[in-house]
């Protein structure tokens, strides 16, 4: 090999593409991205370029619109209160209190008369909250409502109220409605010019909260009105109730007044936005119009995947061709890798299409023949492997279970009986005569009938119930969850049975009856081996008594069994 081979070798291999398809899906990759990534780039930035200019105007065009509607706002409550401090009932009313001074008779009509004409005007406008004439100290003389909370003035509005200019005063929290106001005072004059106060009117911001809440701004977007040093004041999400929070929404940026500059910051809520400020005629205040960057680089994110999806589509065509011819090599090597790994895992179900006429089908079907020798192996041990298991566990005569095994489903039945309460019972079995049996007809005659007690154990037990060749003709019988009435039933069925069909039909030969112990867990023993030794007990007292018989145990039949021994 080369050196230079041997170098790109090196690294494909760090790459990890030493393989055939992934060196062509590589090349495929290379070759179509490289172009059209560069295109999608361009038009990606022109795009962007062209989307932030669109919201620049659009956050701009609110933002003057919104000015525009507050500051008629501010001017109509204005000319309102000049309106209403310019009526004879305010003028009139107010001079004859000033003059009346502290005489009840001459001032009282007058106050009440103010009173009543403060309320009907406060009752027809919602952006008032209260209305109050203050005199030329700046003492309260009525008001439209029973509250008496002190008013804030400017130092200077007596001097505005005589030269007729408006008194604005700054945005507060009104503690007893726990929202944001505003005082707006006009003056009120005699007829020959005298100041008599002002007429003070206390504004809410419904109204400047609809305004803004008229802005179309998507979404996430918002406008909200700003104080000079940067206390929100309304806005169109926004709840006037709140407590007024002071953040500058441009932190230490302040945009130029001349025009509207889009800039990006984090408002008061946290967000990354980009917005628009935009300065009002009067109080100083400003209109800031802001949009969620998400929302807004969300047209952006979807360009971006448009571009994407080009590129992922020009990918699939131009690559298709190599895609295809790389599958076609790299595929059926694949799956006889996969097939390989599945039978090192124990897996031989397997079995691989061959598609392939060359030499990778020819190798194809020798794994396939592999394979299936290999689980035909597999199926014949594990039958071997279950007559194993039932050798262990059964008797070789008569196919019924061993001792051994009866002994540890017996173990397991007594806990379990623990766990749930179930009682079972036992059955000890003895074949009467069997050695006189034996001796008459021979070992193997005693073999069959052993053979055949067996089987009628089978038809007269359950598939829960287990039987045991206990040893020589004892047999031993396990029934779940029964009492011993019902064990009883099924002992005398198998003793019936068995007299009947076990009997020989020679009538030289002897009868072939049993005798039956039987106990019940746990009346008679709280353990396998006292339950058993109940139940021998109980065969032993049937065996005394004359044999072919079935008899329960007790506590007697264990003494006198323990005596007689």
């Amino acid at each position: 090999m080369l050196a230079w081979e041997r170098k790109i070798a090196d690294f494909l291999h760090r790459l990890r593409l030493d393989q055939i398809k992934a060196k062509i899906l590589v090349f495929s990759l290379l070759a179509t991205l490289i172009p059209a990534l560069s295109m999608g780039a361009l038009f990606y930035m022109s795009a962007k370029r062209f989307i932030t200019e669109k919201v620049s105007q659009q956050l701009g065009d609110v933002t003057v619109q919104d000015v525009r509607e507050l500051d008629l706002w501010l001017k109509e409550r204005l000319y309102e209160a000049r309106v209403y401090a310019s009526s004879y009932v305010v003028s009139e009313n107010l001079d004859k209190i000033i003059r009346g001074g502290s005489a009840a008779g001459g001032s009282a009509p007058a106050l009440y008369r103010l009173k009543d004409y403060l309320k009907s005007v406060g009752e027809k406008f919602v952006d008032y909250e209260e209305l109050v004439v203050v005199g030329a100290n700046g003492s309260t003389i009525a008001s439209s409502s029973k509250r008496s909370s002190p008013l804030s003035l400017p130092r200077d509005w007596q001097q505005k109220a005589r030269s007729d200019s408006p008194i604005l005063g700054e945005v507060f929290r009104d503690k007893e409605d726990n929202k944001a106001a505003m005082l707006l005072a006009v003056p009120i004059k005699s007829l020959s010019g005298r100041l008599l106060g002002a007429l003070v009117v206390k504004l809410n911001f419904h109204t400047v909260d609809e305004i803004l809440g008229r802005s179309a701004l998507g979404a996430s977007g918002q406008s909200y009105l700003i104080a000079p040093d940067g206390t929100l004041i309304a806005g169109s999400r926004l709840n006037s109730s709140e407590i007024i929070k002071v953040k500058r929404p441009f932190n230490n940026v302040r945009p130029p007044e001349s025009k509207a500059v889009l800039l990006e910051y984090a408002d008061y809520q946290g967000e990354n936005v980009v917005g628009v400020y935009q300065r009002m005629s009067q109080l100083g205040w400003g209109v800031v119009a802001q949009i969620n960057k998400k929302e807004i680089y969300a047209e952006i994110m979807r360009i971006r995947i448009l571009i994407l999806l080009i590129c992922a589509g020009l990918l699939l065509v131009i690559g298709a061709a190599a895609y295809l011819l790389g599958l076609t090599i790299v595929r059926p090597i694949d799956r006889l890798t996969h097939g390989a790994a599945k039978v090192a895992a124990g897996d031989l179900e397997v079995k691989l299409p061959v598609i392939s006429r060359g030499e990778i089908g020819f190798l194809t079907e020798a794994f396939n023949n592999m394979v299936a020798r290999l689980s035909q192996d597999q199926a014949e041990l594990t039958e071997k492997n279950k007559e194993l298991q039932l050798l262990t566990i059964t008797d070789s005569l008569t196919g019924l279970y061993n001792r051994k095994h009866f002994m540890e489903v017996l173990a397991g039945e007594v806990a379990r009986y623990r766990r749930n309460g179930r009682p079972f019972a036992v059955m000890m079995i003895d074949t009467d005569r069997f050695k006189k049996y034996n001796d008459t007809h021979g070992h193997q005659e005693g073999d069959a009938l052993l053979k055949k007690i067996g089987l009628i154990f089978a038809k007269c037990m359950r598939d829960v119930d287990y039987a045991s060749r206990y040893g020589g003709d004892e047999f031993i019988v396990l029934l779940t969850e029964t009492d011993k009435a019902r064990a009883v039933e099924v002992a005398e069925r198998i003793r019936d049975l068995v007299a009947v069909e076990a009997m020989s039909r020679d009538p030289g030969r002897v009868a072939v009856t049993i005798s039956i112990g039987v106990a019940a867990f746990p009346e008679d023993g709280h353990t396998p081996e006292t339950v058993i030794a109940s139940a021998d007990a109980a065969l032993y007292h049937a065996k005394r008594n004359g044999r072919n018989r079935t008899v329960l145990a007790s506590r007697d039949l264990r003494s006198d069994t323990e005596v007689t021994k």
